[in-house]
């Protein structure tokens, strides 16, 4: 009996010892992993830097010039929790994410929905908004127009921002209409009212708020967003602390209020409007 005692302390002691390296690599890897992490890199900078793209009601130029919207807001709030400042870099949508990678900013906060193909480059935080994708279109060019279907027709012109999930869905529900792609919301907008584009696909709320502004030359064909989508942060893979720290925010800021508060104030009304450029 005391053999046998004796013969499973040893072996216990010697799977401890033969353990204790691994334990001691594995602390070292975690120790290395977040000091490494963009978190040290903002803390020591005193500033987080946030790659951007002007979007309604994201991200716009006031009559200012600066940058306000529901992303200002966000990467503002984030900033002061992590006691730095919000530097914006203002950037083409169809490079944001290569621009990310090759760390020209720490972090995507630009409404970017959450896609598998996008998931492959790059890690999204928990969504922090949802929005939809809509189009409005021209009432010369598509009366009588009301479902998809009528939009999938090769003599249908839909205007797109270039790179934008809603010029990917747009090309999945209507294969057969013919896109016309533009760096910028404003351009895409402008082919519909210059009556050269039957429609502008993009994401609630820019169609409601057009139809506002235009009564009478644009319309919503289709009065409901024909897709859901969930927005998040982006940020460079292989950061675990970073990533659980962008979530935690997002889960704090859901559970104060905080973010359902601004995102009504810039999403359901138009109190901010006069602030900004046309």
């Amino acid at each position: 009996m005391k053999n046998r005692l004796f013969a499973a302390l040893t072996a216990a002691v010697l799977a401890l010892t033969l353990l204790l390296p691994s334990l001691a690599n594995a602390q070292k890897l975690n120790q290395q992993l977040a000091a490494g992490s963009v978190l040290e890199i903002i803390k020591k900078r005193g500033s987080i830097k946030v790659g951007m793209s002007t979007f309604v009601p994201w991200a716009m130029r006031n009559k200012n010039g600066g940058l306000t919207g529901y992303e200002i807001d966000v990467a503002k709030k984030l900033a002061e929790d992590m006691g730095v400042k919000a530097e914006f870099v203002p950037t083409a949508w169809d490079g944001i994410i290569p621009a990310l990678l090759a760390g020209k900013f720490d972090i995507i906060i630009a409404g970017m929905s959450i896609t598998p193909e996008r998931n492959l480059t790059v890690n999204f935080s928990l969504p922090y908004a949802n929005s939809g994708i809509q189009m409005v279109a021209s009432k010369k060019l598509a009366a009588g127009l009301s479902t998809l279907e009528d939009f999938d027709k090769p003599e249908i012109v839909l205007a797109v921002r270039r790179g934008a999930t809603p010029a990917t869905a747009a090309k999945r529900l209507m294969p057969k209409a013919t896109l016309r792609q533009f760096d910028e919301d404003a351009l895409a907008l402008q082919e519909v009212l210059n009556d050269k584009a039957h429609a502008f696909v993009t994401s609630t709320p820019t169609p409601a708020f057009e139809v506002l502004k235009h009564p009478g030359i644009l319309f919503l064909p289709i009065p409901e967003p024909f897709v859901q989508g969930a927005e998040g942060f982006a940020l460079r893979k292989g950061d675990p602390d970073a990533l659980n720290f962008f979530n935690n925010w997002i889960l704090l800021r859901q559970q104060d209020g905080w973010l359902k508060e601004r995102h009504d104030y810039w999403f359901k009304t138009r109190d901010w409007a006069g602030q900004v450029m046309e």
